[in-house]
C-alpha cells in the first residue's frame, strides 16, 4: 500500500519561497527514484523535478535555477525547495516515486495526494 505524507504547501507572495516535503516508510527507500509533479485544473500533471537513487537531479526548464530537489535517506523524506516563486507556479504538487530499486529509467507509479501551492501577485 502506497503511503506518502506530503506537507509544506500554502499561500505565498510572488518572489517568496516554500519547501515541500514528502515522507515515506519504505524499507528500500534509498534505492528509489523520487520526483515532484504538479497539476492545474483542466491540465495534465507535469514533471517538475526528480532525484535518482544515486543523487542525480533533473528539472523542468520552467523551474531550473529556482527549485531544488533533495532527499534525506535516513529520514525517508524528500524535499522540493522552491524560491523566486511566480504566479505560474500555482498548482497542486504531488510527490512521486519509482519503487523499482536502482532504476535508471524511472516510471513514477507511486504518488501522494498532493499539496496546494498558491502564489499571489
Amino acid at each position: 500500500q502506497v503511503q506518502l505524507v506530503e506537507s509544506g504547501g500554502g499561500l505565498v507572495q510572488a518572489g517568496g519561497s516554500l519547501r515541500l516535503s514528502c515522507a515515506a516508510s519504505w524499507r528500500a527507500f534509498s534505492m528509489y527514484a523520487l520526483g515532484w509533479f504538479r497539476q492545474t485544473p483542466g491540465k495534465e500533471r507535469v514533471f517538475v523535478a526528480s532525484i535518482s537513487w544515486s543523487g542525480r537531479t533533473d528539472y523542468a526548464d520552467s523551474v531550473k535555477g529556482r527549485f531544488t530537489i533533495s532527499r534525506d535517506n535516513a529520514k525517508k523524506t524528500w524535499y522540493l525547495q522552491m524560491t523566486s516563486l511566480e504566479a505560474e507556479d500555482t498548482a497542486r504538487y504531488y510527490c512521486a516515486a519509482d519503487r523499482t530499486p536502482a532504476n535508471n529509467n524511472p516510471v513514477y507509479d507511486s504518488s501522494g495526494q498532493g499539496t496546494q501551492v498558491t502564489v499571489s501577485l
